[in-house]
């Protein structure tokens, strides 16, 4: 089948009915290719960027943290929003390490991009590799951030904890078994650390930024 034999899954007609402050619900009727159409929810999002840690002993720096949806901790990687439409998604990883470890590292590289559940969210978040540590200031943490544990573990341990259901963090297991193909695989080139993020959101932000820009018209 050639490009141009494909379907288009237009959009025939679009609403959000629902935006707060990290997320926005909207509603798509879309043309299907047997001729109908078909509504589809699309929870819209600014993005995220997240940071696997490697120290000089081959150690992961994981955090435990409480996720409310689920209502337990979870071991994680660093990771935080996109604050703003145009933000590098290097300096926010580099601002969220900071935040949630006291860390920052001399080498940077893309790892894995990861479109989170593209079945109804158009969530995408870059996951860097950080290597070559070295320790600053972390600011005051609040909320949930407030009660995180930090621990190193070897990334056999991290992986074997992935395998045993320990770690379930999308973006968690993708980093880490991402990195663990990486050293099974060591001619493999990474990422540069600018490289294009195809699937980074957009839609959410921009709309938020235009009406913030009506408001401030407004004033």
């Amino acid at each position: 089948m050639t490009d141009t034999d494909r379907h288009e899954f237009d959009i025939l007609d679009s609403r959000v009915v629902y935006s707060g402050a990290i997320l926005a619900l909207r509603l798509d009727e879309v043309a299907m290719p047997n001729g109908r159409t078909a509504e589809r929810e699309v929870v819209e999002h600014h993005g995220a960027v997240a940071v696997v840690v490697l120290d000089d002993e081959n150690r992961l720096v994981l955090i435990h943290q409480y996720r409310h949806p689920v209502g337990r901790r979870l071991w994680e990687i660093p990771a935080g929003l996109l604050d703003e439409p145009d933000e590098d998604p290097l300096e926010a990883a580099k601002r969220e390490l900071a935040e949630e470890t006291g860390l920052a590292a001399k080498q940077w590289a893309v790892l894995v991009d990861v479109a989170v559940s593209p079945g109804f969210t158009d969530e995408s978040v870059r996951v860097f590799l950080a290597e070559d540590l070295y320790t600053v200031h972390r600011p005051e943490p609040e909320h949930e951030e407030a009660d995180l544990e930090i621990e190193r573990f070897p990334l056999d341990e991290a992986v074997a904890m992935v395998l045993r259901g320990e770690i379930v963090n999308a973006t968690a297991v993708s980093g880490i078994m991402s990195l663990a193909a990486i050293k099974s695989r060591p001619d493999t080139p990474l990422r540069d650390r600018d490289a294009p993020w195809v699937d980074r959101p957009a839609s959410f932000s921009e709309r938020k930024r235009s009406r913030a820009g009506v408001e401030a018209a407004g004033e």
